[in-house]
Formats: structure tokens, C-alpha cells, sequence
């Protein structure tokens, strides 16, 4: 595979907007820049222009085209607002920002002199900002350009980390945990806790479904800005999804871009997290912060009051002690966290009813391969990440495998995902990982799909080797939308892709085969047909093929009511923002959370400050 391999697949979720790679910006090269001197020039005429509501003075600080993101600081609402023009029009409808100070309480916040560009050289300075709008607080980044005549800001970011007089309890405001004597009947932290957890004497403001990631991360943010929230979800423990997912499943995101709000991995955590180990620390997560999770539950019913602004659901339980309770609850938002996916495309092909061998599933119900005295003939649908984890199970268990890879797949190596992709941000020793998130979210989606195609450039010159012994063997392969890589496809897509942890020398060796560029046409009795009418022979068909929109997902839990009134989810919209998850999702108090741990990490934060200032009356 060459530099010039192009990219085969550029499908994107229905609906969203593919956003082109930003031009770079012109920029002087300037060796005696003081970055410090320039920034707090910059930082002084934004205050100032912003204190005297001089709008059109403000935006003519930036770059005729350039940036500003904002999540929920200088609005309640995901913004990516591109030129001045487009700027100027957000500043007059709202601004709920009243001051910009620099933070240099570390080197890597300070004002500094840097190259933006992978590749390249394109000068300019960042640094980090602390935030004051008209209901909280929170930090930013910022990044200025010399344009050959003078500093301009390039792109410029706000989040909001709290809200005034809703602080979170932690450091000097953590609560004193304990009622001395003098109070006849008081009750022990065992017992409060209990209470609180059945909700016997009260109802939630915030109800989520599902305990995974998306779950706990956003119960999380809300019980430390004071709100009552439950989460109900029908496996039958904590970590359940994803202790019951196929055998050999580890996590291919390295520790340090996995941590979870308020605990993160011990420092003697593996890089890579085993799907067990995970759900075990998910259970022990969910004890230490005190959040209220019901197990064995399922919705059975659902409805919204325009006119009270209030949810009406029933939830049947199986409690702790065996018991099994009906509830009627009456919350005022509901959160989607079922996971960043829907249902399962499972496809329906001419002939699977008339096959005899002895497993046919979708990957979400594959068991793990098993031992057998005969090897297995397995054809496996689909050539991404489950797909591969899945053949490298059945080849390390003795059977035969092929997959079948009906398009192209864009293939990373653990490594250079690493070391290129992740880099200096997440890794040992790397910045405090909410300054890692500040440093990745605060670049818009067209400048960080322009920063992706120079990291996937690096990439594939870094894995030459894996990727041309894949395109030998048959594997076809992609570099992503506009050759940007993995991670645009994740964004764009919500899949396609490999992270190699082995498999990929098992195909190129010709321990897994691969059938590639064919539909499959029916399923025989003891194998599968294809459109050019070969065919194969299978004692076991797993259909790795994937998850449809989270939407989906909506219509089999609340009813086609709820699911006709909110928006598709993923994808980009207009702006670069993600549609619909972690914002309005076009029907009110109902929520979309979800994502992989980092993405759960961050957007937590950002979903439960809405929430809150929803319920404070503040938006």
C-alpha cells in the first residue's frame, strides 16, 4: 500500500455533513515571538471589546475565517461557529461570557510558540484560558496566528466546568459525612444509603437507561451538581455489558484515554483493559461514588406531559433481595445510555433457516469459540474490530476461518495509535488527562479532520509494512474519509475500522483467510453462496456487521412517539458539532449519552450541566 492508495469509503451517517479538511492558515514564521507579551495583548482587547458589547471590534481579533467552539459557556448549546460573520451572528443572539483570563498555572497551559501542524510548519501560540460567564465558570484554549502584519486569533474554545452556587463537593467542599449523637432514631450511613438507592420516600429528577459507561459517567456528573438520579438497566449486575461480550475482548484504547470522571485507573492499571476487569471496576466505580442503580429492571411503559413537563414510566424490578416491584416514577429528563450504537443489523439472507451447523449469530451473541476434536470451518461477515477480535478467537482454538470483508476497512496498529494517533497527550506522564480533553476538543472538526489527514500520513508510513502485507494478502483497505484516517471514520461513520492487536499478521501469514469484495447471496445448509457464485463451506456464520443508529435503539424502548420526535444520532452537523447525542435531541427532558470511555468522560460534563440548568431554570 501506498501514500497514494485513495480512500474506498466515504459513507457517512444519513443526513450529516461531511466536513472537508480546513486549509491551514497563513502564517508568518517567527523565531523571537514573546508569547506570553502577545497572548495577554490578545486576551486584554478581548475583554475589553467583550465588556463593552463591541461585538463587531471582538471579532475582528480572529481570522477573517476564523473559529469559535463552544460548548454550553458562551450559550446553553454545542456551537462551532466558522468566520466572522458567523461569530458576530452568535454574539448578538447570546453571550453568556463575561471574562477571559490566560492560565499559566502550568507549562503546558502557558502562553507558548508551536507548530499546529503534524507535518509542516505552521507557527503560532496556544495557550489555556480560565472563563467567567453569567452563570458559571470553566476553561478554554485558545490559538493565535501571525498573520504578517499583526496576532489574530485562529480558533478560539469555551466550556463550562460549574455552575455558581452549584459547586461541585469535593476538596474544601466535601461533605462532612457523618450526624453525631443527640438525634434519637438517627439512622447509620448503611441504612441512609439504602434509602436513597430504592428511592422509597422520593423520586428521581434524572433517569437513566443502561449502566454502562454512558450511564454511570453522566449519574456521575449529576450527583456531584446535587441532582436526584437513578439508573435502571436489565442485565442482572453492574458491567454486565461488557462482562458478557465474546471471550478474549480487550479494550484497544490504552489506559491513559480511558479514565473515568473523579477516579481514574490506578497507576498500576494495564495499558490494555480486559472486558472483565473493566466491568469489575465498573461495579466497584458505581460503590464508591454512591449512585443509585437498579439491576433486573426493565421499562414498561413510558410517556411525556407537554403541560407538566414531566415523564411518567413504570419500572419493573427484581430487587437485591429477590423481590419483584412495580414503580411508577414521575422524572423530569430521561437519558438514553444504551449504548453508541441501536439495534443489531443482523441481515436476513435466502437460506438461514435451512442451515445445520452448529452456531449461526450476530457478533453481539457470540459466546467465544470453543474447543472441539473436529476444527471448524467459520466464515465470519464483516472485517472490522469484532470481527477480527472474533477469527483471532476461533484460529487460536484450532478452527479454520475466513472472513468475509464486503467493502474496505481502514487498519491502524496498536502502536501507531499510540504513538502517533494519541501521542504526547495520553500516555504515561502525558498532561492531566481534563487538560488532554480541552487540548482535543477545543479543535473544530474541519481543523481536526485537517490535523488527522497529516496524523494518518505519519501512520501509514508507520505501519507500511502491516498495510502492504495486508493489500498482498487480499485485504482491502482504506484510509478513512479524505484519507483522514481511523478517527474520522469513528466520527463520520461510527465504524469501519481495525485497531490491530494480532490479527492482521494472522491474515497476512494465511492462518484467516479473507473473501473480499462479495455480497453473500443466500446461506446453505453447510455454508455460504456468494454473488459470483462460489461458495464456502461453514459449520458456524457469525455476521459481524454492526449496530444501526442509537435512534433505533429509542424506537424499541419508548415507542415510535418518542423515536418520531428525536434526531438521528452521529454524524456531524452543519457546524462540525455532533448531531442530537449530549445536546437537544429534538424532544424535551429526553437525552442521547454515549461513546467510548473518553468520549463518556468529557461529554458527561457537558450533558449534566444542561440538565442542571435546566432544572434551575437557567436555560
Amino acid at each position: 500500500m501506498t501514500e497514494e492508495t485513495p480512500s474506498f469509503d466515504q459513507r457517512i451517517e444519513p443526513g450529516s455533513f461531511i466536513h472537508k479538511p480546513h486549509p491551514w492558515p497563513a502564517s508568518a514564521k517567527n523565531d523571537t515571538i514573546d508569547a506570553a507579551a502577545v497572548a495577554e495583548q490578545t486576551i486584554a482587547a478581548f475583554n475589553h471589546a467583550l465588556s463593552e458589547k463591541n461585538y463587531e471590534g471582538l471579532v475582528n481579533l480572529f481570522v477573517e475565517d476564523g473559529f469559535w467552539r463552544d460548548h454550553v459557556a458562551a450559550s446553553w448549546h454545542l456551537r462551532t461557529l466558522k468566520g466572522r460573520d458567523g461569530i458576530l451572528a452568535f454574539l448578538k443572539q447570546q453571550c453568556h461570557l463575561t471574562k477571559v483570563e490566560i492560565d499559566s498555572s502550568s507549562n503546558f497551559r502557558k502562553p507558548q510558540s508551536v507548530n499546529f501542524a503534524p507535518t509542516g510548519d505552521v507557527r503560532g501560540i496556544y495557550f489555556f484560558t480560565r472563563i467567567t460567564t453569567q452563570f458559571g465558570a470553566g476553561r478554554g484554549m485558545v490559538r493565535i496566528v501571525d498573520t504578517g502584519s499583526e496576532y489574530k486569533i485562529w480558533t478560539f474554545f469555551t466550556l463550562l466546568e460549574g455552575l455558581t452556587g452549584h459547586e461541585e463537593p469535593v476538596g474544601p467542599r466535601r461533605i462532612n459525612g457523618v450526624e453525631h449523637g443527640g438525634q434519637p432514631g438517627r439512622k447509620n450511613w448503611l441504612e441512609r444509603r439504602g434509602g436513597a438507592a430504592d428511592f422509597a420516600d422520593s423520586e428521581p429528577d434524572v433517569l437513566i437507561i443502561g449502566a454502562g459507561q454512558g450511564g454511570l459517567t453522566a449519574h456521575a456528573r449529576l450527583k456531584m451538581l446535587g441532582v436526584s438520579t437513578l439508573v435502571v438497566d436489565s442485565n442482572n449486575a453492574i458491567g454486565d455489558n461488557w462482562r458478557k461480550r465474546y471471550h478474549q475482548l480487550v479494550l484497544h484504547d490504552p489506559v491513559w484515554y480511558d479514565h473515568m470522571p473523579y477516579i481514574p485507573f490506578p497507576e498500576f492499571w494495564p495499558v490494555f483493559t480486559p472486558k472483565d476487569k473493566l466491568a469489575d471496576w465498573f461495579d466497584s466505580y458505581a460503590k464508591f461514588l454512591e449512585l443509585n442503580i437498579w439491576m433486573k429492571s426493565e421499562l414498561l411503559s413510558s410517556s411525556w406531559d407537554d403541560a407538566s413537563r414531566l415523564w411518567t414510566v413504570t419500572i419493573k424490578r427484581t430487587r437485591p433481595d429477590g423481590q419483584v416491584e412495580t414503580r411508577t416514577l414521575h422524572p423530569k429528563h430521561i437519558i438514553q445510555a444504551t449504548g453508541a450504537s441501536g439495534v443489531k443489523k443482523m441481515p436476513t439472507i435466502p437460506g438461514m433457516d435451512t442451515f445445520q451447523g452448529s452456531l449461526l449469530c450476530h457478533s453481539a451473541d457470540f459466546p467465544g469459540a470453543k474447543e472441539s476434536a473436529t476444527p471448524k470451518k467459520v466464515v465470519i461477515i464483516g472485517a472490522c474490530n469484532s470481527s477480527h477480535d472474533i477469527a483471532q478467537d476461533y484460529y487460536e482454538h484450532g478452527h479454520s476461518v475466513t472472513m468475509v470483508q464486503r467493502s474496505t476497512t481502514c487498519v491502524i496498529s496498536s502502536e501507531a495509535l499510540l504513538k502517533v494517533n494519541l501521542g504526547d497527550l495520553y500516555k504515561e506522564g502525558s498532561p492531566p488527562v481534563e487538560d488532554a480533553d480541552i487540548y482535543s476538543w477545543s479543535w473544530p472538526s474541519d481543523i481536526t479532520k485537517t490535523v488527522h489527514v497529516e496524523l494518518a500520513s505519519i501512520q501509514r508510513k508507520f505501519d507500511a509494512d502491516l498495510l502492504s502485507g495486508l493489500s498482498r494478502a487480499g485485504f482491502g483497505l482504506d484510509n478513512g474519509p479524505d484519507n483522514a484516517g481511523l478517527s474520522i471514520k469513528y466520527f463520520q461513520r461510527g465504524g469501519g475500522y481495525y485497531i490491530d492487536v494480532g490479527t492482521s499478521k494472522l491474515i497476512i501469514d494465511g492462518k484467516i483467510s479473507v473473501k473480499h469484495g462479495q455480497e453473500v447471496d443466500s446461506i446453505l445448509p453447510h455454508g455460504v453462496r456468494f454473488a459470483d457464485g462460489t461458495e464456502l463451506e461453514a459449520d458456524e456464520i457469525i455476521f459481524a456487521t454492526g449496530y444501526a443508529n442509537m435512534r433505533t435503539q429509542t424506537r424499541v424502548i419508548f415507542g415510535d412517539e418518542i423515536a418520531d420526535r428525536v434526531g438521528d444520532v452521529w454524524g456531524w452537523d452543519e457546524e462540525g458539532e455532533m448531531r442530537t447525542i449530549w445536546r437537544d435531541s429534538g424532544h424535551p427532558g429526553f437525552w442521547f449519552h454515549g461513546g467510548n470511555l473518553a468520549m463518556c468522560r468529557y461529554y458527561s460534563m457537558v450533558l449534566a450541566l444542561q440538565i442542571k440548568a435546566k432544572l434551575e431554570g437557567f436555560s
